[in-house]
């Protein structure tokens, strides 16, 4: 692995910094390299953490995360992709094998029920052609409601930029991460 191409913040960080860092990571774990990196430019940083949707929102846990792990495999980032898997994969129960169809080009091909699979193909279609099918529209507006839709938008686009800073500033994997599965 190349190092990373702006070093991460190292403490003391600042006083705003530091809180941040606090209430993001659980008591005991070390901040995120991603995190740290970021904290090199304090406003990019409280920007990006304030807009974060990491909080309570209109989906459920289980569906924030496909929609986060399938939009970080598809831009190839394996940094935060490895982060959710391990920080949340267990608690929103994906299986082994649900893992890897997080990482399969086909949506039908993988374990999920129908209603997840179509939060799969809003992610390759977004991630495809940067927009959603009317036929596609159609079948996520019968499941959720305009206000879950927006957020799920919101929140693959979030997820895209993430993906964007963490593969052009060629940050090292996490120890404890997740890896891609290998075919």
């Amino acid at each position: 692995m190349t190092e990373a191409r702006i070093p991460p913040a190292e403490p003391p960080y600042s006083e705003a910094v530091a809180t941040a860092l606090a209430r993001l990571m659980p008591e005991g774990v070390p901040p995120l390299v991603l995190f740290r990196t970021l904290a090199v430019n304090e406003r990019v940083f409280s920007r990006l953490m304030a807009g974060g949707l990491l909080d309570k929102g209109s989906v459920s846990l289980r569906e924030r995360e496909l929609v986060i792990d399938r939009t970080c495999w598809r831009c190839g980032s394996e940094y935060e992709w490895g982060v959710h898997v391990a920080f949340f994969g267990e608690r929103v129960r994906l299986t082994a094998e649900e893992v890897r169809g997080l990482c399969t080009d086909d949506p039908e091909a993988t374990p999920f029920s129908p209603r997840e699979r179509l939060l799969l193909r809003l992610c390759d279609e977004l991630h495809t052609s940067a927009t959603v099918s009317e036929a596609l529209w159609a079948e996520l507006a019968k499941e959720w409601t305009a206000a879950q839709l927006l957020e799920l938008l919101v929140l693959a686009g979030y997820y895209h930029a993430i993906s964007y800073v963490t593969n052009a500033l060629k940050l090292p994997l996490e120890s404890f991460a997740a890896r891609f599965p290998t075919p």
